[in-house]
């Protein structure tokens, strides 16, 4: 089920992290940087025990070139808050894409393979304990699964690394646009299982 383990090795491994967010904000590797006004790199402290990674950035993220700032951005706020976790401090919280497609459209795997070597030093750079991912896009990217998003969410996978002895523990759960669109609390909606699945992740934590 996991495409392969994460490495350190790649197009950025002898560059230091600001080197490597520098290139970004002025990457050409794909036609998204014709009509992006800022490239979204991240934010957050590195190390760090807790990463998310989330689609791509929306309009506002796209005009203030920092990730989860819009609706979705105030969703995620509030879902990490429920589990005692604030941002910046707590959370690294990046994207697969660091720049946004037109109409917030769904990634294009050209462009999320343009993008991976930017994630892949970045998940480097936090070390993270648990890595969530948010969506089917960052599920895809990172763990290229035959289920679906109904499936996969909230189930823990060991993801194995070349830089550090213990796997990161990894789970995937809804998009935070996803729940916008389906505001639901009944039982077996998507905000159902979400809360189920916080509560999951702070379990998780409090073991580690």
């Amino acid at each position: 089920m996991v495409s392969s383990l994460l490495t350190s090795s790649g197009s950025f491994s002898s560059q230091t992290y600001t080197q490597v967010c520098s290139e970004a904000s002025c990457c050409t590797r794909c036609s998204l940087h014709a009509t992006r006004t800022k490239a979204v790199f991240g934010q957050g402290v590195a190390p760090c025990s807790i990463m998310c990674i989330g689609e791509a950035p929306g309009a506002d993220e796209d005009a203030q070139g920092v990730p989860f700032v819009g609706r979705a951005g105030q969703v995620l706020t509030m879902m990490l808050s429920s589990i005692g976790l604030s941002r910046p401090n707590d959370v690294y919280i990046a994207n697969t894409l660091k720049c946004r497609p037109p109409g917030n459209r769904t990634p294009l795997p050209a462009e999320i393979e343009a993008c991976y070597p930017f994630l892949l030093r970045q998940i480097f750079e936090v070390k993270p304990k648990i890595l969530i991912l948010l969506g089917s896009p960052a599920m895809k990217t990172i763990l290229n699964p035959t289920e679906s998003i109904s499936k996969m969410r909230g189930r823990w996978v060991d993801l194995p690394t070349d830089y550090q002895e213990a796997p990161i523990k990894v789970i995937t759960l809804f998009h935070p646009s996803f729940l916008l669109r389906n505001p639901s609390k009944e039982t077996g909606s998507p905000k159902w299982h979400t809360w189920n699945d916080l509560q999951a992740i702070r379990s998780e934590l409090n073991n580690s």
